[in-house]
């Protein structure tokens, strides 16, 4: 199955395409009109991702984020990538 979710950031907007097996993510695609450095970051999340069941994804998120320590995104926070996922996941309510 493949989700898709957008949150519209302070600065920026954060689209997530999510496919999933058996609820285990199969492909995860992060892109979007956001500033984030290094640009590898964003591949290095999808590749976080992968493999991971649904529900686990906001932990994985989280653990992500707070090993890495030169990541900058202005304008950006954790929160912004988790309810993008959330969005996608139809687990968010506007």
């Amino acid at each position: 199955m493949r989700y898709l979710g957008e949150h519209k950031a302070r600065k920026g907007l954060i689209r997530v395409e999510i496919e999933e097996r058996d609820g285990i993510v199969e492909d995860v695609k992060i892109t979007g009109d956001f500033f984030i450095y290094p640009e590898s970051v964003v591949d290095e999340l999808e590749n976080a991702l992968k493999g991971r069941k649904l529900k686990e994804l906001e932990a994985v998120v989280d653990d992500f984020f707070s090993m890495r320590h030169d990541i900058e995104m202005p304008y950006l926070n954790v929160e912004d990538f988790k309810l993008a996922i959330k969005k996608a996941l139809g687990e968010w309510n506007e």
